[in-house]
């Protein structure tokens, strides 16, 4: 019920956003440039297969168990964004964030001695519906915000390298998952006007909400991965 209410909401933000008359409305593109931090080993949930592989493998950054600052890494995107009247903006946006983490056993090490590594690979392409309100409008010499919509996050995560099997018997895996998942999204920035307000830079904090079902026929540890977490991001919006 939760999914097909958040992808009905997403609808209704898409067909309404398209429905506003380009005559009538001031137009953007923003684009933005930053870091995205997943969600905490604390916050996630027991069936996450990254919390679970924290119970066996360890990352550069922690002797025991992963270091979830590790997957941090720089987010891009790009909003197309239309006036609704002077105190809100419609958006449609898309985003790009991938990262790998070379992780190895904690307690267990190749019959040479060598560790036993494997690297995680975590890929999200969220394409977002959003709404912005902006309490003085866009005539003041900064402009802050705050908005919310619905996320469309398309993702794959893949587990690659040296395995240990019940007996402790070590193998060459691939392990791969992907899909799509909806979520919400909340943000919140600030952009200052530069250019005869021809454009704005500005900053903005964005957090995303969504777990997806990892495919049962693939042995990973965990049967959720968690695409939540929050971006810090560096904005340039150009006016037309």
């Amino acid at each position: 019920m939760r999914r097909q209410l958040v992808s009905s909401s997403a609808v209704l933000l898409m067909v309404g956003f398209l429905a506003v008359p380009e005559t009538s409305a001031q137009q953007s593109i923003n684009l933005f440039l930053g870091g995205f931090t997943p969600r905490t080993l604390d916050a996630r949930a027991a069936n996450d297969v990254i919390y679970q592989d924290s119970i066996f493998l360890s990352t550069l950054r922690s002797s025991r168990g992963i270091d979830i600052r590790e997957f941090n890494q720089v987010t891009i995107g790009g909003e197309w964004l239309i006036g609704i009247g002077p105190l809100f903006d419609a958006g449609l946006g898309l985003g790009f964030y991938q990262r790998t983490v070379p992780t190895v056993y904690t307690d267990f090490v190749n019959s040479n001695g060598s560790e036993i590594r494997q690297d995680l690979k975590l890929r999200i392409v969220p394409f977002t519906a959003t709404v912005r309100f902006l309490p003085f409008g866009r005539r003041g010499p900064v402009e802050p915000y705050v908005g919310a919509g619905t996320g469309v996050y398309m993702w794959r995560y893949s587990e690659t390298g040296q395995f240990l099997d019940a007996q402790q018997n070590i193998f060459i895996g691939n392990y791969v998952g992907k899909g799509s998942e909806t979520g919400p999204v909340v943000l919140a920035g600030i952009r200052f006007p530069v250019g005869y307000r021809r454009g704005s830079v500005g900053f903005e904090v964005r957090w995303q909400d969504a777990a997806a079902t990892l495919p049962s026929n693939q042995s990973f540890a965990g049967s959720k991965i968690d695409l939540g977490g929050i971006g810090y991001l560096f904005t340039i919006n150009i006016r037309f």
